[in-house]
């Protein structure tokens, strides 16, 4: 749904797949203060927190300065 809600608004977005690249797990977990749940979403590296944090900001009108 996080990708679907940033492809909507015309954002390219690098997804990091821990399946499919587990040597960056380490490194995600850091970025992400510990966090172990997916997606952790990060805009301009920011982490804004899975995709419940993700529809909050667009239902707030706060998304869209944050992708500008």
């Amino acid at each position: 749904m996080a990708k679907r809600l940033l492809e909507s608004k015309g954002q390219e977005y690098e997804e990091i797949n821990l399946s499919q690249h587990p040597e960056r797990t380490d490194e995600m977990i850091e970025r992400s203060g510990g966090k172990m749940s997916v997606p952790e979403i990060f805009i301009s590296g920011k982490l804004i927190g899975g995709f419940d944090d993700l529809a909050a900001l667009e239902t707030a009108g706060k998304l869209d300065p944050l992708l500008a």
